[in-house]
């Protein structure tokens, strides 16, 4: 797992800086590609993961809204659980790719619920901001590991290939690294008349 993080690294603090995951997709693919996960596995689990695989939104919905209980002094019976349960997997769907939507998806099931007090979901509007980094840290982690899991359990992950990328053997080679102009093209300070 710290080999996998640590060949996504930078990923992760690009998606850190900017709240979002949906600036790293393209490398991410090409990355686990290159690890030795199938083309196939990546090109259907890792957009899949963007839409349904979003761990770190859900860990932190459910326990924003436990804390927002537990703050206003609610206690949530078993059933209120649940249902504020069924109502998350419902309002996370719509969140992917969309910074600070975990807010709108935390107001909606406090007010679907009614358990909780709608003008609770304030105090949680100046942790949102720094928890969204967060969150995305662990969405791409989550992506990281079903690309993994899924390539092994399929039988379509190159482990000799994935051992040798995780441990530093092979260097990662972006696609795209480099591109030279044909030798028909003059330089820019050349006239082209």
């Amino acid at each position: 797992m710290w080999k996998v993080i640590l060949y996504i690294r930078e990923e992760i603090m690009l998606a850190f800086a900017t709240g979002s995951t949906e600036a790293v997709m393209p490398q991410l693919m090409d990355k686990f590609e290159q690890a030795g996960c199938n083309k196939a596995v990546v090109g259907l689990v890792v957009p899949t993961g963007y839409s349904f695989n979003l761990d770190g939104a859900s860990i932190y919905l459910s326990l924003a809204l436990v804390f927002l209980a537990q703050a206003t002094g609610v206690d949530l019976s078993l059933t209120d659980q649940l249902l504020m349960l069924g109502v998350l997997l419902l309002t996370s769907k719509g969140m992917a790719g969309i910074p600070g939507s975990a807010f709108v998806a935390l107001s909606a099931t406090a007010a679907a619920t009614g358990s909780i007090p709608v003008a609770a979901v304030a105090l949680m509007l100046a942790p949102d901001r720094f928890m969204g980094n967060y969150r995305t840290t662990v969405n791409i982690i989550g992506y990281a590991v079903a690309a993994f899991i899924i390539a092994r359990w399929e039988n379509l992950l190159d482990l000799q290939k994935a051992n040798d990328v995780l441990d530093g053997k092979i260097a990662y080679q972006p696609k795209n690294a480099a591109i030279s102009l044909p030798e028909s093209i003059p330089a820019a300070n050349e006239k082209a008349f």
